[in-house]
């Protein structure tokens, strides 16, 4: 599936990942901020994550792109769209959820937690009993895939909850976006933000929110950052089609290129299959080596897995993970506390011949280590 002919380690991680040659290729040329063909590209761009997202400006949505990381594009929303004086209520499960939290403190806005294990899912119950508690929450917020572990968060049934307390509802979509399928209305979504490298296969170097316009409008007043101000951002590019400060033009003309891919793979539908099959090559593979997996299947996404670290006093990752990488493979160490494990993605532009690949590099790089017991669950009782 990989088209490279650059020798570049093949990337296991849920972003950057690996890219195609004509996605590499569309950064080749200079194009200034403002010239119309710059313009008209950022245009298009903006209307085609609308289509991407199953939505479009005259159904009340539109697409701002905002220089930065994904985690720009979760603070813009938080630090735009939350009113002054009111909360945000955050549903917990994982590092990218407890940034949400970290985030909003840092703006001094008030903050309830609803948290749960890193591989649990917090209940519909939990989350009501805040909302009662706290009349002054405005925004509930969540993280789709928490790429923490892997797991993929029910956000349909806590949009329900928002919409029926009539809060706003927020969508750390970061590495879902373009490859699970997401009916903003059905969820009733307000704001979801993603980023360009992650399961649209472009570069880093910007991130994206689609919101309901209604709501953005709304927010009026509320930005507590000028470089941020989500509200901001949408009426610049409404009134010239530019960015407010220097665009990463390289990078967009990456994304573009990206999205046309995306759409001639057949969209979110079949992008999403690949990456499925990928996942499961790969727990298929790793669990013949003898490898566990940390999730329980009905709540592991495609995205990324999460692995326990084997039971053997000669495993080590930070050599595991030199050995792959003298293999051309990268992987992604663990980032659970409670006990040891590692991350492998199976996203980017990857298939079956890379999945394979890695498998077996994995194998080469177990036996290297004298590793004989591969199966464990990193020290943590079943």
């Amino acid at each position: 599936m990989s088209e490279t002919s650059f020798r570049d380690k093949v990337l296991f991680t849920p972003g950057p990942l690996t890219t195609s040659l004509s996605v590499k290729a569309a950064m080749l040329r200079d194009l200034g901020s403002r010239d119309h063909e710059f313009v008209e590209l950022v245009r298009d761009t903006r209307r085609r994550l609308l289509a991407l997202a199953g939505t479009s400006q005259d159904a009340g949505f539109e697409a701002i792109p905002l220089q930065g990381s994904g985690t720009f594009a979760v603070e813009a929303v938080i630090s735009s769209c939350v009113p002054r004086g009111r909360e945000l209520l955050v549903i917990a499960n994982g590092a990218y959820g407890r940034r949400m939290v970290a985030i909003a403190e840092r703006h001094g806005i008030r903050t309830v937690a609803v948290e749960a294990d890193d591989v649990a899912i917090p209940t519909s119950d939990s989350i009501e009993a805040a909302l009662a508690a706290h009349p002054g929450i405005a925004m509930v917020a969540a993280v789709h895939s928490e790429t923490t572990t892997g797991l993929v968060n029910p956000i349909e049934a806590w949009g329900a909850i928002a919409r029926r307390h009539r809060r706003l509802f927020f969508v750390d979509a970061m590495s879902s976006f373009g490859a699970l399928p997401i009916d903003l209305e059905a969820a009733g979504i307000d704001f979801i933000v993603s980023s360009a490298n992650k399961c649209i296969e472009g570069v880093p170097g910007f991130a994206f929110a689609i919101v309901r316009r209604d709501a953005l409008i709304a927010s009026e007043g509320s930005a507590r950052t000028v470089s941020l101000d989500l509200l901001d951002q949408w009426r610049g590019l409404e009134a010239n089609g530019q960015f407010r400060f220097t665009p990463p033009t390289h990078a967009l003309l990456a994304f573009h290129r990206a999205l046309l891919e995306l759409e001639q793979e057949g969209g979110v539908v079949a992008r999403g299959r690949r990456y499925a099959r990928n996942h499961e090559l790969l727990v298929s593979g790793m669990r013949e080596l003898g490898f566990e997996v940390v999730l329980d299947p009905a709540i592991q996404g495609p995205i990324i897995t999460s692995f326990f670290y084997p039971d053997d006093p000669r495993f080590d990752f930070a050599r595991f993970y030199d050995l792959l990488n003298e293999r051309g493979f990268a992987i992604y160490p663990g980032k659970l506390s409670r006990f040891d494990c590692f991350r492998i993605g199976t996203i980017g532009r990857i298939g079956d011949a890379e999945v394979r690949a890695l498998v077996a590099a994995i194998g080469e790089a177990v036996g290297e280590l004298g590793v004989t017991t591969v199966a464990g669950r990193g020290g943590v009782p079943a």
